[in-house]
């Protein structure tokens, strides 16, 4: 079993929370023998001779089991059993036939995207029925994001709270939602550059941009190209790499500005895959681990 119980858990608990019907437009017993043979499956209720009696005396008749019953009823195996009948279920959750709301749908995917990541699985689309998607589950590995464990430790007394959340939110989403992960990226700079103004008591515009807020913290680090003398070894290579600094975050804010989370798309814009997402988050991540790095080295 590579899905974890903390990863079933979490997918669970989120479906609660979001008052997801995981049987969606059908009845629990009619979604349920989509995947299972419920006359086959035993009764937990003496009174009745398979699964098909108990689920309607419970869920039906009575209906007295708690709304997520079935992911901790041992019959279905879902909580401890094959991660492909894991997948298959929630595969089945989003089928076009299941779930009326192709929105929601779609929402449910990539939360369970999210989860499922940590695992090294995702849902991917299989097919289309009558223009939605079917979902099968694949594993595709743990791929870890370009400088991300490196940005944990380096910046964990920067703003801790929120650049944790950023970095979670970024590795989160560079799989499922590049577009997130790239706004992210162009937000952590950003807190970075204003954490180190501000332990610095350097006033920036409220309105300053990502190249003002990097070219104003290089400034005060000293990290800008006139900062270096001539005389300084592999001078001009190190002026070289400082200015790339302001390209790379350039560079993240363009594709911020038109992919990004923070821009409106005109209608049909093709979306950046993973991998660009991964440039940006990997080049914004340097970036900030660089800065932190050099304020805390240089003193407050």
């Amino acid at each position: 079993m590579k899905i974890s119980q903390l990863t079933r858990r979490d997918i669970v608990d989120a479906m609660v929370a979001e008052h997801w019907n995981w049987a969606g437009r059908l009845e629990e017993s009619e979604f349920l023998s989509r995947l299972y043979d419920l006359e086959r499956l035993p009764s937990t209720d003496g009174r009745f001779k398979n699964a098909a009696g108990d689920i309607w005396q419970h869920r039906v008749n009575n209906f007295d089991w708690d709304e997520d019953w079935v992911f901790y009823d041992s019959r279905f195996g879902l909580m401890n059993g094959d991660d492909e009948l894991f997948l298959r279920f929630l595969c089945e959750t989003l089928h076009p036939v299941i779930r009326a709301d192709a929105t929601e749908a779609e929402r449910m995917c990539q939360l369970f995207n999210q989860h499922l990541q940590a695992d090294g699985f995702q849902l991917v689309e299989r097919t289309r029925l009558s223009g939605r998607p079917v979902y099968v589950g694949r594993f595709v590995g743990v791929v870890a994001t370009p400088g991300l464990s490196a940005t944990r430790e380096t910046l964990a007394g920067t703003d801790p709270g929120y650049v944790a959340q950023q970095i979670t939110r970024m590795d989160a989403a560079v799989v499922n939602d590049p577009g997130l992960a790239i706004g992210t990226a162009k937000e952590l700079v950003e807190t970075c550059c204003k954490t180190i103004l501000a332990e610095r008591g350097i006033a920036h515009s409220k309105n300053a941009d990502l190249p003002e807020l990097v070219k104003l913290t290089s400034k005060e680090l000293e990290l800008t190209p006139d900062d270096i003398p001539e005389q300084a070894k592999a001078a001009e290579t190190i002026k070289r790499l400082l200015s790339n600094l302001a390209t790379i975050t350039q560079g993240v804010a363009e594709l911020r500005n038109h992919y990004g989370t923070g821009h409106g798309k005109a209608m049909g814009a093709k979306g950046l895959q993973s991998r660009h997402a991964k440039l940006a988050v990997g080049a914004a991540s340097t970036l900030a681990v660089f800065l932190v790095e050099t304020h805390n080295q240089r003193g407050k």
